[in-house]
């Protein structure tokens, strides 16, 4: 199974690259972790956070490919713990199909993001900074595979 992390941004400091890279870089080939950065829309005096979520949403709706089970990182969906997200995991495996993770702008995801999902996953209920997300879902997999493998990373 291929995990596709599709998240707006583009340009990120060297920290994030790094911690992203930590965690993915660990993750074997049958649970690899590829991250596509969707270029954010330009924000200016014109335009509206109506149409720059529309841009975007529209930029990550293109890059799902069809047959993919998608997960849409939303404050609104639901939290896992770990051994849950190891659970989900293993249920994504046994499905057979790839999975995209949709991370949004600084505005969200527009509904047909969220329609096109499959499951919506909260990793908080606090606002976290876009770049910051990619290194905790990064570690989150990570962590979730090593659940799997009773490999003694994750310490219940």
């Amino acid at each position: 199974m291929k995990l596709n992390l599709l998240a707006v941004g583009t340009k990120m400091p060297s920290w994030v690259t790094d911690g992203y890279q930590e965690y993915a870089k660990r993750l074997p080939r049958e649970c690899s972790l590829h991250l596509h950065e969707i270029a954010p829309a330009k924000r200016g005096k014109s335009g509206s956070e109506a149409q720059w979520m529309r841009e975007e949403g529209e930029r990550i709706l293109a890059a799902i490919p069809d047959n993919h089970h998608v997960v849409a990182l939303d404050v609104k969906g639901k939290s896992w713990t770990t051994e849950q997200l190891s659970e989900q995991l293993e249920n994504w495996q046994a499905d057979g199909r790839d999975v995209s993770l949709i991370v949004g702008g600084p505005d969200g995801l527009i509904d047909a993001c969220l329609q096109r999902a499959n499951q919506r996953w909260s990793l908080s209920a606090l606002t976290l900074p876009h770049p910051l997300v990619r290194i905790v879902m990064a570690e989150q997999l990570y962590r979730a595979w090593t659940v799997t493998q009773n490999h003694p990373y994750h310490r219940a």
